[in-house]
């Protein structure tokens, strides 16, 4: 296989889980050089909190955790919770009992300890490539939606902007001056688009500097 674009991880939110300390530490702070945000948990206890408050795109876990398996934690979340999340598990042991459940709840990778830094980063690429990739076909759909709601072509730099800078909970967090610095574009040509996004209800501002894009409000292309 071709070498990996770790660039891509950047945009990954991983929950690793791993029941002793030290290598969840070290483990972590090399993952954060990588990823966009790490969420490190020694229980599966502490993970469910996490998950009901972040967005995760990858969980990397331990298969013999204190309380209950790796494999139970997934199983759970799968069967209880109807949370199907991409993960990788690490465990020191080659029991094929676990193999052989890893791959009945369809878990993406399966690591052998102790931690392959490269390996580990690799197996994450694979996961959350997918992932991104159809990310990126979104934003694009979502740039020729947003191009058809408004009239003025000169103005698409400004929604390829937008649409590329929306936070995970569709929010941009920019102001006029700000977008200003980073495209050669008019403060009137700004403001002239963002009213015409926000008499269309697409893109409202919710206060100082930040706005919320309302893709359901897009027209969808004939």
């Amino acid at each position: 296989m071709s070498k990996r674009d770790y660039a891509i991880l950047l945009e990954c939110s991983v929950l690793y889980i791993e029941d002793e300390a030290d290598l969840l530490k070290h483990t972590s702070v090399i993952l954060e050089d990588f990823v966009k945000n790490v969420y490190a948990a020694q229980s599966t206890k502490e993970a469910y909190e996490i998950i009901k408050s972040k967005n995760i795109d990858v969980i990397v876990s331990d298969i013999l955790l204190k309380n209950e398996t790796g494999i139970e934690f997934l199983k759970r979340l799968q069967e209880e919770m109807g949370i199907h999340i991409p993960s990788i598990l690490t465990t020191a042991f080659t029991d094929t009992e676990y193999l052989v459940d890893a791959i009945k709840l369809k878990v993406e990778n399966y690591i052998i300890k102790p931690i392959n830094v490269r390996e580990l980063l690799d197996s994450i690429h694979d996961v959350v490539l997918p992932k991104i990739q159809q990310r990126e076909i979104a934003r694009s759909y979502n740039i020729i939606k947003t191009i058809s709601a408004v009239t003025d072509s000169k103005q698409v730099e400004i929604i390829r902007f937008i649409v590329k800078n929306l936070d995970e909970n569709g929010i941009l967090n920019y102001s006029y001056s700000d977008i200003m610095d980073r495209i050669d574009v008019s403060k009137p040509t700004i403001i002239k688009l963002f009213r015409q996004l926000s008499d269309k209800g697409i893109l409202i501002k919710i206060q100082n500097k930040k706005y919320r894009f309302y893709e359901s409000r897009l027209p969808i292309p004939e």
